[in-house]
């Protein structure tokens, strides 16, 4: 491990932390920590650390804002890649906006508005960064990342960077090909379209007002746990099985949307998971209906 450590650092792959705990880099404050946490700055140096973990046959994991991520108790074995601060960026050109992989996705939908570009509103409540809405296909009010997508820059697990365009990202519902082959999204462009600066302002200000009386923002979340079954929602499928408010640990199932799960302050993954199953089983035994979990599970259990 100090071997590989001091590599890291030889070969320019940015900031390396060791024992580095992930709770405060997740938005449920969950988490153990990462044997080595490496956190590029640059195109170059995200490159250099995975062509140098590439060539020794070794795998990592990818760390956005951990918006949509549960990290286990014991933490993550091995090495952590999250994006920096150098890859938090945006620019646009034209009906199209550049952003980079550590930009807030919601900040993201703003300025859109705000250069009268319309098609990100639906972002306005997605609180992750580009780079995990293009891995997720992120999306709400009928409208997700695949809509708007023109390419992105993305480091494959070789180190190779290459160009994928819509087709090549195989999106799908909460899904793209970053589920079934390692890669890391440098920056995503997005194809937009001129629209009134007022109606783009009244649409996204009408979703925050839905989300401020609907979603519990002022909690420690993970946004929705569970994906929506076809034509149904997990919320009222949730909600209808009596569990809002229903907690294990320091887990709650939200007061205002059944498919919040809540950090009520001292919640710890394996309260998440217990309640989790909890849910799967109580729902499953009811409706006849299988939840399939939106959030992502890693780390040494």
């Amino acid at each position: 491990m100090e071997q590989l450590i001091e590599q890291l650092k030889e070969a320019g792959a940015g900031t390396v932390l060791i024992q580095e705990p992930l709770a405060e880099y997740t938005t449920w404050k969950i988490g153990g920590p990462a044997d080595i946490l490496v956190i590029p700055e640059t195109k170059e140096e995200l490159i250099a650390a995975v062509k140098l973990l590439s060539a020794q046959g070794l795998s990592w994991t990818n760390l956005g804002r951990g918006s949509n991520m549960l990290v286990s108790d014991k933490g993550i074995r091995g090495v952590v890649i999250k994006p920096g601060k150098g890859l938090d960026y945006v620019r646009f050109e034209g009906n199209q906006a550049y952003a980079g992989a550590a930009y807030s996705f919601i900040k993201l939908s703003v300025l859109a508005g705000k250069e009268g570009l319309t098609g990100l509103e639906f972002a306005g409540g997605i609180p992750g960064t580009v780079g995990g809405a293009v891995y997720m296909n992120a999306g709400a009010h009928g409208s997700d990342v695949s809509r708007i997508f023109k390419s992105a820059d993305i480091v494959l697990g070789s180190g190779e960077l290459v160009r994928f365009g819509l087709d090549e990202m195989q999106f799908s519902y909460r899904h793209s090909f970053l589920h079934d082959t390692p890669g890391v999204v440098v920056e995503a462009v997005f194809e937009l379209q001129p629209g009134d600066r007022k109606e783009i302002a009244a649409a996204m200000a009408s979703y925050k007002d839905r989300r401020l009386r609907t979603q519990p923002l002022k909690m420690a979340t993970c946004g929705s746990v569970f994906r929506n079954p076809p034509e149904d929602h997990a919320a009222r499928l949730i909600q209808e099985a009596g569990l809002k408010g229903f907690q294990i640990g320091g887990a709650q199932v939200s007061e205002l949307h059944a498919n919040f799960i809540v950090n009520t302050g001292q919640a710890s993954a394996e309260d998440v998971l217990t309640l989790m199953s909890h849910i799967k089983r109580t729902v499953q035994e009811r409706f006849g209906v299988e939840l399939v979990p939106e959030v992502l599970v890693v780390g040494e259990r």
